[in-house]
C-alpha cells in the first residue's frame, strides 16, 4: 500500500515481535523491528519515512519515554502503543503525550494491520505535504511568481528586475486576472523598499465620496462623521510602494489631486493646511488604454504620462497557451499544499482541454480551476471546457509543437524526470526525446538519473 514506508516494531519479548512482524509482512508493510528505545531512537529523524508500533513496557527507557521522544522530534510521527491488560489508564496518557493509537492486548492480527494501514496513510500525506512545499521553496524567487517560459512572460521578467531597484514610478497595463497585482507586489519586494510597506487600493472598489478619505486622510472634523484623524494610503506607504489597482475608474478630482502628489511628493489631508513630505514609489495598473481614454477626455492626459514612465504589458494567457501547463501544475501545488491534498495527475485529454480555452479571466481563472480539481469539486470544469482547439492565432505547426511539448512535460513529471521512463511511455527512443527536450526547453534529471 504505501511501498516506501516502513513500520519501526520495538518489542523485547521475542515471540510477540516475531509475530507482528509475520502479521505486517503477509500484509505487504515493510518492517524493521528492534528491542529497546534506544534502539529507536537511534534510527529516527525527522523526515524518518514510516511510522512506530511499540510495546509500552521495554527495558530502559519504556514505551511512554519514546512517544515523547518521538514528538519532540517530529510531532507529525505517529506513534502507535501496545499496552498490556489493565493499562488503560496508561494508554490514554500516551494519547495525551502524542500517541496516534494504541492497541490493547490481547489484539488478532488483522487489528493491528488495520491501525497500522490508518497511520501508514496519515504519514504518507504528512511526507507528501511537506514534499509539496520543499518544492513550492523551490519555486521561491521570481520565476515562482511569475511562471512561465513563454517569450512574453520572461520578457516582463527581465524587465521587473531592471525597474524594481529604482524608485520610477510604472504603469501595469493587463486584463483582468493576468497579474498585475503580482507584478506590483513583485516590483515592491526585489526593490531597497522590501521592508517598507506595500499599500494596495483598488480606485474602482471604493465609493467616490471615500476615495479622497482613503488616498489623503483627514482631520478630525473634516468632514461629518470624521471624530478622529485618519492617515491615508498614500502616507501609510511612506518609505514604501502604494499600488493603484484600476486607476482608470478614478474620478477627475482625485486624478488631479494625484497628479499634483506625483510631481512634488507631498500630501495634504482633508482639512489641513499643512503639506507632509512622502517618500512613495506609485504603481499603478490598468484593464483599459489609458491612451485613447485620455483622448476621449476621460482619463487625464497628463496624469497618464506621469504614471506611463515606465510600462509593462501582461500578455493575455490566451496568448501565452504553452505556459498553461506549467501554471496548472504550479497552482495545483499550491493549493495541494494548503489543502493538505494530493495533486491529481491531469490526463493528455484534459491538458489539451486546458490549453484550447480561451481563459477570459486569465491566470486567475486557472488557479481557481486548480484549487477545484485539488479539492475533487467541480469535476465537469474541464468537461465543459472547448476540447482543446487550437487558436486561430496559431499555425498548424505552431499548435502541432505547442501539444508535443505539453504531452512531452507531462510523461517527465509522472517519470519524476526520468528519461528513460518518459522516453518508454511516449514510445520514443531515448535519444529522440533527449533532442526534443532540448528543442522545447524542458529539463529532466541529469546524466545517470534517467
Amino acid at each position: 500500500m504505501h511501498p516506501d514506508l516502513t513500520v519501526l516494531l520495538v518489542e523485547d519479548d521475542l515471540a510477540m515481535q516475531l509475530g507482528c512482524t509475520q502479521a505486517l509482512q503477509l500484509a505487504g508493510i515493510l518492517v524493521e523491528a528492534v528491542g529497546t528505545a534506544e534502539a529507536a531512537q537511534a534510527r529516527l529523524n525527522a523526515g524518518w519515512p514510516g511510522i512506530v508500533v511499540t510495546d509500552m513496557r521495554l527495558p530502559g527507557a519504556d514505551g511512554m519515554s519514546l512517544v515523547r521522544a518521538c514528538h519532540d522530534l517530529t510531532p507529525d510521527l505517529p506513534v502507535i502503543m501496545i499496552t498490556g491488560h489493565g493499562d488503560v489508564s496508561l494508554a490514554v496518557e500516551a494519547m495525551r503525550s502524542g500517541a496516534y493509537d494504541f492497541i490493547p492486548k490481547p489484539f488478532s492480527p488483522e487489528l493491528l494491520v488495520e491501525v497500522v494501514r490508518r497511520a501508514l496513510d496519515k504519514r504518507a500525506l504528512t511526507l507528501e505535504v511537506a514534499r509539496l512545499r520543499r518544492a513550492l521553496e523551490l519555486h521561491q524567487g521570481l520565476a515562482g511568481r511569475l511562471v512561465g517560459q513563454a517569450p512574453q512572460i520572461e520578457a516582463v521578467r527581465r524587465l521587473v528586475l531592471d525597474i524594481a531597484p529604482s524608485p520610477v514610478d510604472v504603469l501595469i497595463r493587463g486584463e483582468t486576472g493576468s497579474g498585475k497585482e503580482v507584478v506590483a507586489q513583485a516590483l515592491h519586494d526585489f526593490s531597497d523598499r522590501r521592508d517598507a510597506p506595500f499599500v494596495a487600493l483598488n480606485c474602482g472598489g471604493v465609493p467616490d465620496n471615500l476615495l479622497d478619505s482613503e488616498l489623503f486622510g483627514h482631520e478630525a472634523g473634516a468632514f461629518t462623521g470624521a471624530q478622529k484623524r485618519r492617515v491615508g494610503k498614500i502616507e501609510h506607504a511612506h518609505g514604501g510602494t502604494l499600488f493603484l489597482d484600476e486607476v482608470e475608474s478614478m474620478p477627475m478630482l482625485m486624478q488631479i489631486k494625484l497628479l499634483r502628489v506625483l510631481q512634488d511628493r507631498r500630501v495634504e489631508r482633508l482639512g489641513s493646511n499643512e503639506r507632509r513630505p512622502v517618500d512613495v514609489r506609485v504603481i499603478a495598473a490598468t484593464k483599459d488604454d489609458l491612451l485613447q481614454r485620455s483622448r476621449e477626455q476621460s482619463f487625464r492626459a497628463d496624469l497618464y504620462y506621469r504614471l506611463n514612465v515606465v510600462t509593462i504589458d501582461l500578455p493575455p494567457l490566451r496568448e501565452r497557451r504553452e505556459d498553461i501547463p506549467l501554471l496548472m501544475e504550479h497552482f495545483m501545488l499550491l493549493a495541494a499544499s494548503r489543502f493538505q491534498r494530493q495533486p491529481p495527475l491531469l490526463s493528455s485529454a484534459q491538458l489539451q482541454r486546458l490549453v484550447g480555452h480561451d481563459w477570459p479571466g486569465n491566470v486567475r481563472e486557472l488557479r481557481n480551476v486548480a484549487d477545484c480539481l485539488v479539492l475533487g469539486v467541480r469535476q465537469d470544469l474541464l468537461a465543459g471546457m472547448d476540447p482543446g482547439t487550437p487558436a486561430a492565432s496559431l499555425t498548424l505547426a505552431e499548435a502541432v509543437d505547442q501539444f508535443e511539448r505539453q504531452l512531452i512535460a507531462e510523461a517527465l513529471r509522472r517519470a519524476d524526470g526520468h528519461v528513460g521512463r518518459a522516453a518508454a511511455e511516449l514510445g520514443t527512443p531515448k535519444t529522440t526525446l533527449a533532442d526534443k527536450l532540448r528543442k522545447h526547453g524542458l529539463r529532466a534529471q541529469p546524466a545517470g538519473g534517467a
